[in-house]
């Protein structure tokens, strides 16, 4: 594999995913569609989703020792993904119980074990490929210390450090939150996030709704330089809190989501971060603008399909469907 352009440090579980016609309600039992398992957890699926698009990515993830472990080294493996794994003794592999209903929508449970005991100083050991990285993307469904020595290798080294809040745990702070160039949070995690650093109660499905003027101010509370905001069917709000635009031509701006059959939204999320951070180290010059409208395609793509990691496109399969954004 050539040099390594984009790094996830992030989490690596494994899904089992059933579909339903609807949710269960509290002691009502349900008979599913289909079943699905295969390697998930955030980091796994972002790093999937940037590696499809031609990309060499590295994955740092922890796993137990168990039968998982083996299972998801081999998924890796035929992804092409240069893991460098942190397998913890004693510990199980991370596990994610995933419904989806008739409309695409997902329910999710996770059991993060490994993943809380990926070490800062696992991610520290990968030090030398950080040199030639592009782009740093994190999240976090690990501990706080080894996303910080992630952040801080970003910029030690030159790398766009992107960050998905996903999910927001209580120890995040502001130093986390600057030390990233790029915050990534949906509409619930945005929210979360107003209401933790600015005391602002914004209701998560009302922000959709919101004059560009109102989210513009809205995201200006958080110690970031830009905020990219995805807001589901209604594609993305991006703001720039600052004078560092990333090549756009507005401070701030709507980006609509690409036309799709949606069947199943899981995975979605992990799809577009994966994909923008692809886009930008395939063309670091683009403005920020264009590697969102093709996170938006790939994002959109992959909900036409069940599963997570799966059902990230292929840079092709983007291309044969929408067109070409990034060289």
């Amino acid at each position: 594999m050539n040099a390594t352009q984009v790094i996830v440090v992030g989490s690596c579980n494994r899904d089992y995913a059933w579909r339903c016609e609807r949710f269960p309600q509290p002691g009502e039992t349900r008979r599913a569609l289909d079943f699905f398992s295969g390697a998930g957890g955030k980091g796994y699926n972002q790093a999937v989703a940037c590696r499809r698009q031609d990309v060499a990515t590295c994955l740092i993830a922890a796993l137990g020792e168990d039968d998982s472990a083996v299972l998801t080294q081999r998924n890796a493996a035929q992804e092409q993904l240069d893991a460098r794994w942190q397998i913890v003794p004693g510990e199980r592999s991370g596990s994610a119980c995933v419904l989806i209903d008739a409309r695409g929508q997902n329910q999710i449970v996770v059991d993060l074990a490994a993943n809380e005991r990926l070490s800062a100083a696992h991610v520290k050991a990968q030090q030398t490929t950080f040199t030639t990285a592009q782009v740093v993307l994190t999240q976090l469904e690990s501990d706080l210390a080894p996303v910080r020595a992630a952040l801080v290798l970003a910029r030690n080294h030159g790398a766009l450090a992107l960050l998905n809040p996903a999910p927001v745990r209580p120890e995040l702070d502001d130093a986390l939150l600057s030390a990233c160039d790029v915050l990534i949070p949906n509409e619930t995690e945005f929210a979360t996030l107003l209401q933790r650093f600015a005391g602002l109660g914004i209701a998560a499905d009302q922000l959709a709704t919101l004059a560009d003027a109102e989210l513009t101010a809205l995201a200006a509370h958080l110690p970031v330089a830009s905020v990219v905001i995805t807001l589901g069917s209604a594609g993305c709000f991006i703001a720039h809190n600052g004078r560092e635009w990333r090549g756009d031509d507005a401070a701030s701006y709507r980006a609509a989501s690409a036309p799709a059959r949606v069947r199943d939204t899981t995975g979605a999320g992990d799809t577009f971060c994966g994909a923008l951070a692809a886009a930008h180290a395939r063309s670091p010059d683009a403005p920020l603008s264009v590697c969102i409208a093709h996170a938006n395609r790939c994002a959109a793509l992959s909900t036409e399909r069940h599963g997570a990691a799966s059902a990230a496109p292929r840079r092709s399969e983007v291309a044969q469907r929408y067109g070409t954004l990034i060289a």
